[in-house]
């Protein structure tokens, strides 16, 4: 890699571009506002729409016109993760597959780690709470599936768009459940890629290893919601190249910004599971 022929803005676009690919809770949220924030430490106003009522009509009297204002929010881009790696020059020549190029697909795996942990996290927040339940038969899990739908049809959450994220063991069980609906043939990739494994329940079920998990409960935080719930906007803010002076070494270092926040708790649900 000549570093003269080094573009920050296109190797910026292709780190994005990966990292959209590999995302699984990330890309299950918004990103409605993301082109609002520039550098870590902006905060975006969110203004919440109110209810509006419906009101009997009666012929001769005047309208009454609601306020559409509700209590707004604020998305705040508090994290930040980097990465940095060299390439020996004699790496570079010698490789078959351009280094740099491997090296930041990489990159983009970590960082989707830490947006989807990042994410999961607002678990926590979810306005529809479910109790710990043992899962330890496919019936278990796929009756797991069907409460989650029950409490979101209880909120009244549109059917259209549900998602949940089981851990890998969970889907191991509905998997064996002849009511789940497996993605087809085509899913291998898919899953890699999305992690979409396939439907239960009204839910299109994705499987993540980055839900939280509490070792003291052992319980794992499933989550279940649509696109409205939570809302993350995220920057790739620096991608650039240097020449190392202690080293006959390219370098290539850059810097992701972040936030995220729930902004329709209601279309939030988390269901705490066991193994055991």
């Amino acid at each position: 890699m000549a570093l003269s022929t080094f573009v920050p803005q296109l190797w910026s676009a292709r780190l994005l571009a990966h990292l959209d690919k590999n995302l699984i809770l990330g890309n299950l949220v918004n990103h409605d506002y993301e082109g609002e924030i520039a550098n870590y430490g902006d905060t975006v106003k969110i203004n919440q729409i109110s209810d509006i009522s419906v009101k009997d009509y009666v012929k001769g009297t005047d309208l009454e016109y609601e306020d559409t204002d509700g209590t707004p929010t604020e998305l705040k881009i508090d994290q930040q993760k980097y990465f940095a790696f060299k390439v020996e020059d004699i790496d570079t020549a010698q490789a078959n597959i351009p280094l740099v190029d491997r090296a930041m697909d990489r990159a983009s795996y970590k960082l989707r780690d830490s947006v989807d942990q990042h994410v999961a996290a607002h678990s926590a927040q979810a306005g529809i709470q479910l109790a710990a339940t043992a899962l330890t038969t496919p019936e278990s899990a796929y009756s797991a599936m069907v409460a989650l739908a029950v409490a979101f049809d209880t909120e009244n959450v549109p059917d259209a768009g549900r998602w949940v994220v089981v851990p890998p063991w969970v889907y191991g069980l509905i998997l064996k459940d002849s009511r789940f609906i497996a993605s087809g043939v085509q899913s291998a990739a898919d899953t890699l890629q999305s992690g979409r494994i396939g439907g239960a329940a009204n839910f299109t079920v994705y499987k993540s290893n980055n839900l939280v998990y509490d070792i003291t409960a052992k319980t794992y935080s499933v989550m279940a919601g649509t696109n409205a719930a939570i809302t993350l906007a995220r920057q790739i803010i620096k991608t650039e190249p240097l020449r190392l002076q202690n080293s006959f070494s390219d370098a290539v270092r850059g810097l992701l910004v972040y936030g995220s926040k729930v902004i329709q708790p209601n279309a939030l649900a988390c269901l705490k599971v066991t193994e055991e």
